[in-house]
């Protein structure tokens, strides 16, 4: 099954907490969507493999670690998505950037696509699919399906909050998908948001609420 990785860095928490108040506004809002993804970014990258170089410093030859094997991609999840991306790219800038548009209707909760834009080689990329919010997980797992059809082999999933629902949907349709969550959060209400959450982050990251 799927490996679940629930961050407990505490400064990841703390930034957490920060936007789920009600009270913060969209700068600061975004800027720490953005701080957050490079952590937990930083954490969901341990697994790369690593090889050594010679190269020549200012004082001598030596051997250093380089990063080995495929290269990278980001796949954010339009829109909220995007608060996201930019936070990764500051730790990995050569990574290529993909977009998958869904939408969730407001009627069946169920995702709906409306853009698909990949990286010509993203087959031979390790893929990083994010989204804020793992709700119920019908837009996460459509979006990996989604790359998945396109060739795409080793998919990891990153989101700042997740309802358990979400999770098991996201874990079952996708078991070989390593998933990464800041915060596991308690529920998904009736009107499929999670609870207590932070609201639309779309709508918090661009300002539209």
């Amino acid at each position: 099954m799927a490996n679940v990785m629930i961050m407990d860095h505490p400064l990841i928490q703390h930034k957490i907490g920060y936007i789920r108040r009600e009270d913060t506004g969209t700068k600061d809002f975004r800027q720490t969507v953005s701080e957050i993804a490079m952590l937990i970014c930083y954490e969901a990258t341990r697994h790369l493999e690593l090889t050594d170089v010679d190269i020549t410093t200012p004082i001598c030859k030596t051997t250093v670690k380089t990063l080995k094997g495929r290269k990278l991609a980001v796949v954010p999840i339009l829109r909220a998505g995007l608060g996201m991306v930019d936070g990764m790219l500051t730790l990995i800038p050569t990574a290529k950037v993909g977009h998958i548009g869904l939408y969730r209707d407001p009627d069946s909760h169920k995702p709906v696509e409306y853009y698909c834009k990949l990286p010509a080689d993203s087959a031979e990329r390790e893929v990083f699919v994010v989204d804020p919010m793992l709700a119920t997980g019908g837009s996460a797992s459509a979006a990996i399906q989604m790359l998945k059809d396109k060739g795409c082999k080793k998919i990891h999933f990153m989101c700042i909050i997740a309802a358990p629902e979400g999770v098991e949907v996201l874990k079952n349709a996708h078991p070989d998908v390593d998933i990464y969550i800041g915060a596991l959060d308690e529920k998904l209400n009736e009107n499929a948001y999670i609870v207590p959450g932070l609201g639309d982050a779309g709508d918090r990251i661009f300002g539209t609420k």
